[in-house]
């Protein structure tokens, strides 16, 4: 039990010191030091920099899946844009409010760092629960069907993150309700959902006067 809650302990000091410092900025000595042990003993709990950075990773990504599990899966009372809505509006809240954890799991900032298989496993579930009620949702009747719920799921994330980044980017202390970037969400959700509505078909690309003729 006392070397679980060291391990945590360690990761809530890592996530204290990558905030003050910038995710890049990690110093596993610096943790050690508030921590309260010498530095050669981290190396007891996490064999490199790279597992504390893994261990952070794989707590957000567990995080998100214990937020998203509070939804439960659509059904014929499902109200599309108000569940969209309350969906992405919660994410990207947890997002900006876990700025070091939405960092690390949706951008690239450390350099030859990129998460092991076991540390992107809680992602991966994410993603498919994602997918799966998207697919929901189109059995529903509440989407277009000439979309997978995969590629519904990925324009989804993108709209998202596309948020949540500009908002870590350029305003990360303003508030959610008030912020330049997290206030347009209501906007970009409806748009997606215009695009995606039943009935509306993506017209294919038109040829130009110049395309070469055989």
């Amino acid at each position: 039990m006392r070397r679980a809650e060291t391990i945590e302990q360690i990761v809530d000091v890592a996530v204290d010191v990558m905030a003050e410092h910038g995710v890049a900025g990690l110093s596993l000595g610096e943790v050690a030091r508030r921590v309260g042990i010498r530095p050669p003993s981290l190396y007891v709990y996490f064999p490199s920099k790279n597992a504390v950075y893994d261990a952070v990773f794989a707590r957000g990504w567990r995080q998100v899946l214990d937020a998203m599990s509070v939804y439960g899966e659509p059904d014929d009372a499902t109200e599309l844009r108000a569940y969209a809505l309350d969906f992405g509006t919660s994410y990207v809240r947890w997002s900006v409010e876990h700025p070091v954890y939405a960092q690390l799991m949706g951008w690239r900032p450390v350099p030859n760092y990129a998460p092991s298989a076991e540390a992107y496993a809680p992602a991966v579930v994410v993603f498919e629960r994602g997918v799966r009620i998207m697919g929901r949702l189109q059995e529903l009747g509440l989407f277009r069907d000439d979309v997978t719920p995969k590629q519904l799921l990925q324009t989804w994330t993108v709209l998202t993150t596309g948020v949540i980044t500009q908002q870590l980017s350029n305003a990360p202390d303003e508030p959610l309700d008030s912020g330049t970037f997290t206030t347009m969400l209501p906007t970009l959700i409806d748009m997606y959902l215009a695009h995606f509505a039943p009935g509306q078909r993506t017209a294919p690309p038109r040829r130009g006067r110049h395309a070469h003729q055989r």
